[in-house]
Formats: C-alpha cells, structure tokens, sequence
C-alpha cells in the first residue's frame, strides 16, 4: 500500500505530553501496597507504567521481588480478589496527587501547533482509569491542550498493549490505513500498543517514566549525566521495537517530515 502523509497522531498523557518524568502514578503505587504491608520501591512502580492501571498491579504483583513481599506479608500469593483490593485502595490516592503533575511538558503547545497546521488530527490514550483521565482531560484544557481525540483504558474491552484505543481514535477520525498513525509514547506499553495497531511507533525519552525525573530534577543533571539516563531509555525503547526515538516531544514534527520521506 502506497505511503500517505501523516493524518492522525495519538499522544499518550503522563510522561509524553504532560507529568513531566511521569511522576503522578508512582507515589500512588508505592502508597496503595504499603497500606497492605508491602514495601515496594519506585523503580518497581514503575515497571509496568503505562497499562490500565489495575493491570499494572497486577503485573507488579506478578514480578519476582513483589510477588515475595507480599507471602512474606500475608503467607500466600496475591489473588484476583487481592488485585481488586489494592486496586481500590490505589484509585483515590492517584486522584489526590493528579492535580500536582498535571503540567504540560515543554514543548508541546509549538509541537501541537505545527502538527495541527498541517491539517494532522490530534488523539489522545492513556492507562488512567475513567475519573482520573477526565480530571487529566479538564486541567490539560485549561492550559490550552485539547486532544481531539481523548480515549482511556476503560472506554475498550482491554487497555494497551492491545491497539483497540488507536483501533477506536482512527475509526472516529475516519483515518487509515495505519500507516497514517503514528503513536507518540513513552513506556514499553506504549510502543507495542503502536506496533499492534500497524502504526508508526515513536518514543520519547527526557520526560518520559523510563528516566522518571521531574523537570526540576532534569534541568539539575550535567550534560553527561543527561546523556547517560537517555541512552538507557532509548536502548529499552528500541528493543520494545519503537520505530524511532526521540528526546523531546518538540522533534516530533520534523520527525514526522522524515517519516513521510520514507
């Protein structure tokens, strides 16, 4: 099928396009299973980042060094019904914290303008579960970010990284074939639910949860220091399969230039 321009970028939330090191989910996490006596540490937290939210329990529930906390807390593995608990415990913490991590990540304000010059419709996927999507949606109005498109986990029957979320944006734009998509991310998760929907897959790194430093904490690292977060995230990125990584989110429209040369 011959290649077409760009119609359609879907940009995941936290991490990408606001929550600069995707900071908001973390806290929540590590809160939610210290009320059940398990000590999880931030980079486990942050291991899963990007699925619908109880899935991200569940996979942490599933990891090696999470799965033996909590027998060590509770003298038998994690169940269903435990996902469901932590889940529910999780849900109003992550609401509580929104409201600080909700920034626009810079850059984005002149990416969005350039994309949208070139008639390119804008959508928008995130792990968050309904009421705290919503809660992202309003404040991210309010500093001029206006997705289209906005979709969250619990509007299809499973999150990423399955592709129905990009599957239903492209359907309501009346945009295809996939190769006029490109899903904008920056987890593993992210990546794959681009690649399983045949779309162009793009990663970006300084803000994304991989590095998982806020921006005051960026803008503080040397050059060297900054250099060596962003080469880890972008190996891990490209082994996901990414079809392109890039630092920050203010490349994305020469990148896309690129994309259509191809």
């Amino acid at each position: 099928m011959l290649m077409a321009k760009i119609a359609l970028v879907v940009f995941d939330w936290a991490g990408t396009t606001v929550d600069f090191g995707c900071m908001a989910p973390v806290a929540a996490f590590v809160e939610a299973f210290a009320r059940h006596g398990v000590a999880v540490t931030v980079p486990q937290a942050r291991q899963p980042m990007g699925l619908h939210k109880r899935d991200h329990i569940q996979a942490m529930l599933r990891m090696p060094e999470v799965a033996a906390l909590w027998r060590a807390a509770h003298g038998r593995d994690a169940s269903s019904t435990d996902v469901d608990t932590v889940y529910r415990d999780f849900v109003p913490r992550q609401m509580e914290v929104i409201d600080r991590h909700s920034e626009l990540v810079p850059g984005l304000e002149a990416c969005i303008a350039a994309l949208r010059s070139r008639g390119i419709k804008i959508g928008a996927t995130t792990g968050y579960f309904r009421a705290a999507a919503e809660r992202v949606y309003k404040l991210a109005r309010q500093q001029g970010y206006d997705p289209d498109y906005p979709l969250c986990a619990e509007d299809v029957p499973v999150g990423r990284p399955a592709p129905w979320m990009i599957f239903r944006i492209m359907e309501a734009a009346d945009v295809y074939p996939p190769t006029r998509v490109v899903k904008v991310g920056d987890t593993v998760p992210d990546v794959e639910e681009g690649l399983n929907a045949g779309a162009w897959s793009v990663a970006v790194t300084q803000s994304s949860s991989e590095i998982g430093c806020t921006l005051e904490e960026w803008e503080k690292l040397t050059s060297d220091e900054r250099q060596q977060k962003m080469g880890l995230a972008r190996s891990k990125l490209l082994a996901a399969g990414a079809h392109h990584v890039i630092d920050s989110i203010a490349e994305l429209p020469e990148l896309l230039c690129k994309i259509e040369a191809r």
